[in-house]
């Protein structure tokens, strides 16, 4: 099995080893950090091992290539399958009009306000903690970001990519992925990202960056009965 077909499972147990709140069967992230649970597979046993270690009352999120049959303990709220793509030909973009900034723990609420607009996915009050984080403003106000989230040995994914409506179509996207993307490759890294399957204006950005679809993956929300 290729690293990329279980994406969390392989970062709680690598480089993002310090959010596992779980163990070496079964992991999960902080609930400030990200809403991640993972297993090395998710067979019926191995879901009874998850279901005895998750705290109650808080919906999870799954990532793998293979589709989840859950078990009866569980309730599906949301599925859907996502491209993953992988950098491996980079395409640089530039823009001399254009000024990024690093983001900060100071820049969070903003950040929240941000992706809870555009919704890019899950982005919690700790989730900048997963690093390498950057933004475009106009004035004082946060109108596009992007960063970093999974670690894995040997790459790292992008993250949170989202630009305010008002701002869409001006390239800021593609710079501040563009930007991500070669410092994760400078790092010796190989970048990878997920996007919906429908979110076809995304897909083509992330093409003109040298991205290419490397599987399908199954992202699923559910929560315990």
């Amino acid at each position: 099995m290729h690293l990329l077909d279980n994406p969390v499972w392989q970062a709680l147990n690598s480089a993002d080893s310090r959010f596992n709140q779980g163990d070496a069967v079964a992991g999960y992230f902080p609930e400030e950090v990200s809403p991640f649970a993972a297993l090395p597979n998710w067979s019926a046993p191995m879901q009874q091992v998850l279901y005895q270690r998750l705290p109650e009352n808080r919906s999870w999120s799954a990532m793998v290539k293979e589709p989840i049959v859950f078990e009866a303990e569980w309730e599906l709220k949301f599925s859907t399958t996502l491209h993953q793509m992988t950098c491996e030909q980079f395409i640089p973009y530039t823009n001399g009009e254009l000024e990024t900034q690093p983001l900060t723990t100071s820049h969070v609420p903003a950040m929240l306000a941000l992706t809870a607009l555009t919704k890019p996915g899950p982005f919690l009050q700790r989730t900048i903690e997963f690093g390498n984080y950057h933004g475009i403003f106009d004035g004082e106000e946060l109108v596009a970001m992007t960063g970093e989230r999974l670690h894995l040995n040997g790459y790292t994914e992008i993250s949170a990519v989202c630009t305010h409506p008002d701002y869409e179509g001006k390239g800021y996207g593609a710079l501040l992925v563009s930007l991500v993307t070669q410092q994760i490759i400078s790092q010796g890294k190989i970048p990878f990202l997920h996007v919906k399957w429908d979110n076809q204006r995304a897909i083509k950005m992330y093409e003109r960056l040298g991205f290419a679809h490397r599987s399908d993956i199954y992202f699923g929300v559910f929560k315990r009965r």
